[in-house]
């Protein structure tokens, strides 16, 4: 039977959940977590979990958690272009829980108060971009990067499974992103298995996070999609619905895993826009505009597309307004 947490309940409780402390299952081995919070200095040094830096850096990023990956040779290229920028605090959580939970409203990590004024706020859906824009928080955003869906299986897909349609069969335990606060899940995973008939089957309807969606069939991750390789290593799941650019970032370590890709427009490949723009209400505007005008170099983009991401067109990478 797939088990239920009200809406109300699952965002009230968005930061607690985000310290680590799980429900119904271990954590994930760090799943990238230590990466979630960092401040990169000028000197080459990187502090963790310092969330007081959300309100003294030169430049605070709020960005969509998937790109944790890249930050730290993004930040590191940037710096070296803009030594003024001495200080940059980098946050790497899905962006939904970024603007419910930071920047709308007051929220702690780990005890700390989050600064509710990042300087550059970026997501996966541009909704989240055009709510701000209601509170008059931002004006103006740009696409600048892509990414699709794929299939993350254990090393060697021992399940042999083709692709998308097998997320029907009865004998496969799936770790999906949760639908609440992971953009990849709720707009395009999600869209995904309608678009094949499958939701009702895969996820018993259910919304809530760090939970089985249909009992021992189909997980929903606490906080990351990150934490599905964790579980499929330890024979927790057979498969999940992740970014491409998982697939790349696990390999490059060596994880015990391996992908399955998904056809367009199955992989929508052709909708998944990392949009991004400058809050009003940021400290730092002159940094931040700094950041953008890097964000649409040829550097920038080259970097993104070592780690498996799509590059932006040039026009798409030219700021407008946000509609």
């Amino acid at each position: 039977m797939a088990r239920f947490l009200g809406k109300g309940a699952v965002l009230g409780a968005v930061f607690i959940l985000a310290t680590g402390l799980a429900t119904g299952a271990a954590p994930a081995q760090d799943a990238g977590h230590s990466k979630d919070y960092r401040t990169f200095h000028g000197d080459g040094r990187i502090d963790t979990g310092k969330i007081g830096d959300s309100y003294t850096a030169d430049l605070v990023l709020y960005l969509a958690g998937n790109q944790f990956m890249v930050m730290e040779e993004l930040i590191r290229d940037f710096q070296a272009k803009h030594p003024e920028v001495a200080t940059v605090y980098v946050e790497t959580i899905p962006p939904g829980q970024i603007l419910k939970g930071q920047i709308l409203k007051q929220g702690k990590i780990d005890g700390q108060d989050t600064a509710r004024n990042p300087d550059v706020y970026a997501s996966v859906n541009l909704g989240h971009l055009k709510t701000l824009k209601g509170k008059g928080l931002m004006d103006q955003y740009m696409i600048y990067i892509h990414n699709k869906l794929e299939l993350m299986v254990a090393q060697g897909n021992p399940k042999g499974i083709l692709g998308a349609k097998d997320l029907g069969r009865d004998d496969l335990v799936q770790s999906h992103p949760n639908p609440l606060t992971e953009g990849i899940f709720k707009f395009y995973g999600a869209a995904m298995l309608r678009d094949l008939g499958l939701y009702e089957r895969v996820t018993g309807n259910a919304e809530c996070r760090g939970c089985w969606a249909i009992e021992g069939k189909t997980w929903f991750t606490k906080r990351h999609h990150r934490e599905t390789p964790d579980r499929i290593e330890k024979g927790e799941a057979d498969v999940g619905i992740v970014w491409a650019t998982e697939v790349v970032e696990a390999r490059k370590h060596g994880r015990k895993i391996d992908g399955v890709a998904i056809p367009a427009p199955l992989n929508k490949a052709g909708e998944v826009g990392y949009a991004i723009g400058r809050l009003e209400t940021g400290r730092n505007p002159k940094n931040a505009e700094s950041y953008l005008d890097y964000l649409a170099s040829d550097a920038a983009q080259k970097i993104y597309a070592k780690y498996g991401f799509v590059t932006a067109a040039a026009e798409e990478l030219k700021l407008r307004a946000i509609p």
